[in-house]
């Protein structure tokens, strides 16, 4: 049995008004099209589930950062053909999300009509999680289901507040993100290893010393790797060929240490691409640690002895946690490490021998550039709340939602 209230917890729903709280801030062109209906695509089960028990739908989102005022560039109206077209029922647009509009709406509302209302950020008091506009803004529904993992990490009305006005539960998007967390971190099968990628490790202080603790290998890339290697007393990475940072080289000795003492295993690389312009295809090297030019060449990847040694590690372990690529994946051939490690992991994933949880905006786009992204056990779409997940915090808009 969950922990946390789930549709089940709510009861019979037939004829009744459920406010569906999702995340629909996907990314739009200059015209206002969307280019990217994921987020859109993901909410329409838990909508269509909602329906099939006879409930009338009124779906809320934010969308970008109008801070508090109405601007055409971040309505949510643009969203309503992209749902309708995902959902195969009209979506009814309403320029406002609480007052006599919304109430009008949904009194006029068919059975087999979705509503959606406009951007909750259009209000400041959204952000300030407002008990009041929280109130306001389920008036008119029967019942609240919260959806929006991505955003579950901001105290805001939507996540908290609005939830403790009406009965309330998951959504299948959130129920399915925090299951699947929670199988990856929180109560994983071991071996349990973590691949953290990114550009600096002051930016993921809180998650190097969080997993430190939680896992049995750390594998540590991209440019936050050359801080630990100069840490690791690798001379030959320097400021003008790398992303070391010398003010970083204690902490993270710190973090090798503690590492150390609860036996979770550190893997570094052990050779890198070298390349003397950050451009696709720019002439490249591999070369090992000792020979890493001094400078007019920066290191831009991971080479194949690094490949080998993490997945012969990957085939170790029952458990993967992924955030962050392992070299510039953004530019060919600089995504090959990324790509080997992603397909590897696939690979297993789809064997039944490893279970696969992957999340942070850089790193869904990494694992579609390799062309994994549908064979990993769970790849979250959220950035920040799946970030302060595995930092180990707790995420006010999931807590709230208890038994």
């Amino acid at each position: 049995m969950s922990e946390y209230r789930t549709i089940e917890d709510l009861g019979n729903l037939n004829g009744k008004v459920v406010m569906l709280r999702a995340d629909l801030n996907v990314p739009m062109d200059e015209n206002f099209n969307v280019t990217n209906t994921a987020r859109i695509d993901r909410t329409v089960p838990t909508i269509k589930e909602l329906m099939s028990k006879g409930a009338k739908v009124v779906v809320i989102s934010h969308f970008g950062r109008p801070e508090g005022k109405g601007d055409i560039k971040n309505s949510l109206s643009h969203v309503a053909k992209p749902l309708e077209k995902a959902l195969g029922k009209k979506v009814v647009f309403v320029d406002d999300c609480i007052g006599p509009k919304v109430e009008n709406a949904i009194k006029s509302m068919k059975a087999d009509e979705v509503l959606l209302l406009e951007n909750l950020r259009y209000y400041n008091e959204e952000k300030k999680g407002d008990e009041n506009f929280a109130k306001e803004l389920t008036k008119p529904v029967d019942a609240y289901v919260s959806d929006a993992f991505s955003t579950a990490h901001r105290a805001h009305a939507s996540m908290v507040a609005a939830v403790k006005t009406k009965p309330a539960a998951f959504g299948r998007l959130m129920e399915e993100e925090v299951n699947a967390l929670t199988k990856g971190l929180n109560n994983p099968q071991r071996p349990l290893m973590a691949i953290v990628g990114g550009s600096k490790v002051s930016t993921k202080l809180d998650l190097l010393n969080n997993l430190v603790k939680k896992v049995d290998k750390l594998v540590i890339s991209g440019g936050m790797a050359h801080t630990f290697m100069k840490a690791n007393g690798i001379n030959t990475i320097n400021e003008a060929n790398s992303l070391v940072q010398i003010d970083m080289l204690e902490t993270a000795k710190e973090i090798m240490a503690t590492a150390k003492a609860n036996n979770c295993e550190i893997i570094l690389p052990v050779d890198v691409v070298v390349s003397k312009e950050f451009k696709p295809m720019a002439e490249h090297k591999t070369v090992d640690l000792e020979h890493i030019p001094a400078e007019g060449w920066s290191l831009l990847d991971v080479g194949e002895k690094t490949i080998a040694a993490i997945n012969a590690k990957l085939d170790e372990v029952k458990t993967l946690v992924w955030n962050g690529p392992l070299g510039v994946f953004e530019m060919k051939p600089f995504d090959n490490a990324t790509n080997k490690v992603a397909q590897h992991a696939a690979q297993l994933t789809q064997a039944g021998k490893l279970t696969s949880v992957a999340g942070g905006g850089d790193t869904v786009s990494a694992l579609a550039n390799a062309g994994v992204e549908n064979k990993f056990s769970y790849i979250s779409t959220a950035g920040g709340a799946f970030l302060e997940w595995m930092e180990g915090k707790e995420l006010p808009g999931v807590v709230v939602l208890k038994k």
